[in-house]
């Protein structure tokens, strides 16, 4: 390969703003868009970005003028000279007629291939990213929620179904639903990470349930029956004579639904006896 320098005009001395409009000039001349059918102009127009690519580059172009072209290239492949470049660089300043890739950057195998000049190439949409938050009746025992999603700039709104016994962290995918597809590409998909809320009766461990019921010592003494809430309806639950404060009872089956379909958790009722302030 040539010189970079003779490449693009320069000289070792040139300042980064006569670097990049000497690159910009070459750039022009040699683009695939003005030299349709030109495998000349089209390695021409290759060989200048690359040239771009190390001098622009001041760790690069370092390495290149103290080796010179032919020890640079024994040191740096065409994937490590243009690693980290900024294909945008290239093709910002050229408006709509530069057509690379299929719209936007190239990537660098369709630079170092040749793909896309002066053709659109299809693209796959990117995916988007959300959270949302749901409360903590809907995750244990599932539910349908809508959400409104951006595409081709129009705003959609969509249903999409929570597992039950769904916890937060989840994350839901659905396809399609990420951003528009690029010269009729398909869209990219949605990621839904699931927060839920906290509950002020309940909590979770696993597919259990746990919530804490306060009783009076003369109940927990003589024994009772509660109410006690549950995630799906009220349970009337015995409380043994002389039970004592933290002593767990367990409704089997009112739990959370386990997210295999093997039937639900438990919930467990800790007992809290509430003694009196003065016992007088």
């Amino acid at each position: 390969m040539a010189d970079y320098y003779s490449l693009l005009g320069v000289t070792p001395g040139t300042s980064e703003d006569d670097l990049k409009k000497a690159f910009r000039k070459k750039a022009m001349e040699f683009h695939p868009d003005r030299n349709k059918g030109n495998s000349q102009a089209e390695e021409k127009f290759k060989e200048i970005n690359e040239a771009y690519a190390v001098l622009s580059d001041k760790k690069k172009r370092s390495q290149y003028d103290r080796f010179g072209s032919e020890g640079f290239h024994k040191r740096f492949s065409r994937e490590d000279i243009f690693k980290d470049f900024d294909f945008g660089d290239i093709f910002g300043g050229f408006g709509s007629q530069s057509n690379f890739g299929g719209g936007g950057n190239p990537d660098l195998e369709s630079f170092l291939s040749g793909q896309g000049f002066g053709r659109s190439r299809a693209r796959k949409g990117k995916d988007v990213r959300q959270s949302f938050y749901i409360p903590f009746e809907e995750a244990a025992l599932g539910t349908q929620r809508t959400v409104v999603f951006e595409q081709n700039g129009n705003k959609i709104e969509t249903s999409f179904k929570v597992p039950p016994g769904s916890k937060s962290g989840r994350r839901l995918r659905l396809v399609g639903k990420g951003q528009a597809g690029i010269n009729g590409g398909p869209p990219g998909d949605l990621y839904l990470k699931m927060r839920v809320n906290g509950h002020h009766l309940f909590k979770r461990e696993g597919d259990d349930i746990i919530m804490d019921q306060e009783i009076s010592l003369t109940d927990t003494l003589l024994g009772t029956t509660i109410e006690v809430p549950t995630l799906t309806e009220s349970k009337m639950v015995k409380i043994p004579p002389c039970t004592q404060s933290h002593l767990k009872l367990r409704l089997k089956g009112m739990g959370v639904p386990r997210s295999r379909g093997n039937g639900n958790g438990d919930q467990l009722v800790r007992v809290i006896v509430k003694y009196p302030k003065d016992l007088t």
